[in-house]
């Protein structure tokens, strides 16, 4: 499942880092960019409550399966682009295959692990999707830098471990079967919520959208920020940009760990805190080192919070509709996938690119006393 799940993310920051090349062979300008990373979470927007029910429905193992053979036809896609618009189905398609493959594997992982141990579980599956999401970036500074690929082989590159990918799943282990629960007439199993709309799991999905604001208005323009303002290579750029998410591989794990010991939210609000004030700091201090380091210190206290975030959406969900609870905690994640982008676009067409960072550390602030104060757990 860790390697599924690496395999997932592979592509989700690949086209923004690759932001300073298409803008220059496309000629195109801030709205459009801003158009490829909208287009893609809005289409995950959509899908994202069918795909938990259809997880629900049929099952873990045929909605993973389903999820890579979405990514196999993405990267076909992307590797024959010859427009913006095939670029966008492209990277639409790569995006759909997160949003089928998150909420069967979450819910698979939560459904076989003890509950004093949730966390730990989910922070090692967390690991897998952020070494995916650091592998990316780092396969365009090393298959472009010293390979001579282009940007479309890239694309072609990856089809080939996915691919493969298929067969493993074709081999995992049934799905998990809980042990029956006491039937009470409408009366929820004892240390279960009864809906998965209550009140506290709609203030968590306002703390996500939140906090995905700000975290999404960061990623989409801060390859081209380096570049053009800070006078970077693509290159550079994306190895610094993998090295934020290649420190999931022990962050996830780490925070999962502290998330039990400490509790998931109360690890949460800290983690969120501190990786706000780390991305506003990277911003203010002069000189590409100190940027480098705040930069990786806001993805490290980001990725800290991975498990517990995940952890907290179990318990706020029953464990008849974990998919859809799942499909839940990442349909903000959508949402604002789209409209940050647009954002950040018009922040940069109107004021510059350097705004559009301070604005992000405020949202990622503002998102702290959304759960700190809306969200009651036991």
């Amino acid at each position: 499942m860790v390697f599924t799940h690496t395999l997932t993310h592979t592509f989700q920051n690949i086209h923004t880092t690759l932001f300073p090349v298409l803008k220059t062979e496309f000629n195109l300008g801030y709205y459009e960019l801003g158009l490829i990373a909208a287009i893609p979470p809005l289409c995950q927007a959509i899908l994202s409550i069918p795909a938990g029910m259809l997880s629900d429905k049929f099952g873990t193992k045929k909605m993973i399966l389903f999820s890579q053979i979405l990514s196999c036809a993405g990267s076909i896609v992307a590797g024959f682009t010859q427009n913006p618009w095939m670029l966008i189905a492209a990277v639409s398609l790569l995006y759909l295959n997160t949003t089928f493959y998150h909420p069967p594997s979450y819910s698979y992982v939560t459904k076989t692990s003890q509950p004093k141990d949730r966390s730990k579980a989910l922070g090692i599956l967390g690991a897998g999707g952020t070494l995916g999401m650091a592998v990316g970036p780092l396969s365009i500074s090393l298959l472009m830098g010293y390979f001579a690929f282009q940007w479309r082989q890239v694309y072609l590159f990856w089809f080939l471990p996915i691919f493969l990918g298929v067969f493993l799943v074709l081999k995992m282990k049934a799905d998990p079967v809980e042990p029956p629960k006491p039937k009470v007439k409408d009366e929820a199993p004892t240390g279960e919520t009864k809906t998965v709309m209550s009140r506290s799991m709609l203030f968590f999905l306002v703390f996500n959208a939140v906090k995905t604001l700000g975290a999404v208005m960061v990623s989409g323009f801060l390859s081209i920020y380096l570049v053009q303002s800070q006078g970077w290579s693509v290159g550079t750029a994306a190895l610094v940009i993998s090295a934020s998410s290649m420190m999931g591989i022990f962050a996830a794990p780490l925070g999962g760990y502290f998330a039990d010991k400490v509790g998931e939210k109360k690890w949460t609000v800290l983690t969120t805190m501190a990786c706000a004030i780390s991305f506003g700091i990277a911003f203010i201090l002069p000189g590409a080192i100190a940027f480098t380091a705040f930069y990786l210190g806001y993805g490290f206290f980001n990725l800290l919070s991975m498990a517990s975030n995940s952890s907290l959406t179990a318990k706020l969900s029953p464990s008849r509709q974990r998919g859809l609870g799942f499909a839940l905690y990442f349909l903000p994640g959508s949402i604002m996938g789209v409209l940050a982008p647009m954002v950040s676009a018009f922040i940069a067409s109107t004021y510059g690119l350097l705004p559009v960072f301070f604005v992000a550390t405020a949202v990622l602030l503002i998102s702290v006393p959304v759960l700190q104060l809306g969200v009651k757990v036991d």
